[in-house]
């Protein structure tokens, strides 16, 4: 018997795995977790025999769970880890890393009866010590692939109605948050994203995308113009005419944008 334990920040995504794990003989739901914290908490309490592990989880995220469990150094607890993602570019890396696999939401029930397979393979080799370490090795790699480091061609993977939508980043017009969301301009279109804003931002070039509110990031080529409000601040007009509010703390912006002092 194979004893899990999924962690999710997303209730529903935590009831869709427990649900898909019950379907697959010979395995168990031995707890869950909704942060990495729990999740860390959870292990030492359950020694489950591996992680459904969700990358993207505030405060303390899978890669940051895998480090620590790794400097632990659980011995013969150590869990084995399948990471799950909304991030489909990571897919291609999961074989260069100690995961056991990356699993792509949403979660189908026969990619996910292959991913215990080969942990029911890992666990036969007994190596997830070994896998853990060369694991938490590979975390800051990951980390680069998430964020996408700025660099030309970086690009993120949103869903859409059931479809999984590659976005140049280099070519989004303006991102707005929308609480625990951002909403993602790109040409005619605007996708729906689950990520905060103050991680988002790290993803685009500085050179080009600028924060200019706690709720907004523009892409420098489509600001037009810079209005002074008469109550003091400033607004950005876009090249389709969009008015975007520069917020009391990102000011200092504007002299960015227009290449000299006010």
């Amino acid at each position: 018997m194979i004893r899990f334990l999924i962690c999710d920040d997303e209730p529903l995504a935590v009831e869709r795995l427990r649900d898909l794990v019950g379907r697959v003989a010979g395995t168990q739901v031995v707890g869950t977790a909704t942060d990495g914290r729990a999740a860390l908490a959870a292990v030492a309490e359950h020694a489950p025999d591996a992680l459904l592990l969700d990358v993207e989880m505030p405060a303390l995220d899978g890669f940051d769970v895998v480090e620590a469990l790794a400097q632990q150094g659980t011995g013969a607890a150590t869990p084995l880890i399948v990471f799950v993602t909304a991030y489909p570019q990571f897919a291609a890396h999961a074989f260069d890393t100690g995961a056991i696999d990356f699993l792509t939401k949403p979660v189908r029930l026969a990619r996910l009866d292959t991913a215990i397979d080969r942990v029911r393979r890992a666990l036969e080799d007994r190596d997830a010590g070994q896998r853990l370490a060369e694991l938490a090795r590979q975390i800051e790699m990951l980390r680069e692939q998430r964020r996408g480091d700025g660099a030309e061609g970086a690009h993120l993977w949103v869903q859409r109605r059931g479809e999984n939508v590659r976005i140049d980043l280099g070519q989004v017009d303006r991102v707005q948050s929308e609480g625990e969301y951002v909403r993602i301009f790109h040409g005619n279109a605007s996708y729906l994203h689950r990520e905060p804003i103050s991680s988002l931002i790290e993803r685009f070039d500085a050179g080009r995308f600028v924060r200019i509110h706690r709720s907004h990031i523009v892409n420098r080529d489509r600001v037009a113009s810079i209005r002074r409000r008469p109550a003091g601040g400033y607004t950005i007009v876009t090249d389709t005419g969009e008015l975007l509010p520069v917020g009391r703390n990102y000011r200092a912006v504007v002299k960015t944008l227009v290449g000299k002092g006010e």
